[in-house]
């Protein structure tokens, strides 16, 4: 049985980290942090907390399969992925690993305690009357050969034929659509 009050953060930048445990810790969760898949395992080797916030990209890694393996570990917990990479290619890989919720970086911790309370999605959300422009496209297009590749730069530079400084670049120029 998932612990209500008790939240793992999976991220590897440690200052966002520490700033969220410590925001969180003021609302009263107690809060478990891991760099990574292995660190992860090891906490829930003796705990399954009843919430996770997942970093997209930890490193050089994926972090879907950190929400595939927290999905399985316990199917109750509300996992919130969060990215400084947002495409739809990932939103739908995550929410089909087993995430609540994906929300857009910077978010805050009241942008993630709502997440968690989300339980269903709603039919009444607006739809967009903004068209997608070749800017999105390709942004969405080389989120998709990312997650393909495991977020290897190398990898999808090669499958997008693109030069690996090039792709570095865009990612770097357009961190959010």
């Amino acid at each position: 049985m998932p612990d209500e009050r008790h939240l793992l953060i999976v991220e590897d930048d440690m200052d966002f980290a520490r700033a969220l445990t410590r925001s969180f810790q003021r609302r009263g969760y107690r809060v478990d942090h891991a760099v990574d898949a292995p660190a992860m395992e090891a906490i829930l080797a003796r705990e399954t907390p009843g919430y996770a916030v997942v970093d997209l990209k930890l490193g050089a890694r994926s972090g879907l399969p950190c929400v595939e393996r927290l999905h399985a570990h316990s199917e109750e917990m509300r996992i919130v992925v969060l990215t400084g990479y947002a495409s739809i290619a990932t939103a739908v890989e995550a929410i089909k690993l087993g995430a609540s919720h994906y929300l857009v970086k910077p978010s805050n911790t009241d942008d993630i305690e709502q997440a968690f309370a989300k339980s269903a999605g709603d039919a009444a959300a607006p739809l967009s009357s903004r068209t997608t422009s070749i800017k999105t496209l390709e942004w969405e297009r080389i989120h998709e050969v990312l997650v393909e590749s495991d977020f290897n730069i190398s990898e999808a530079a090669r499958r997008l034929g693109l030069h690996r400084r090039t792709l570095a670049r865009k990612l770097e120029k357009q961190q959010v659509p």
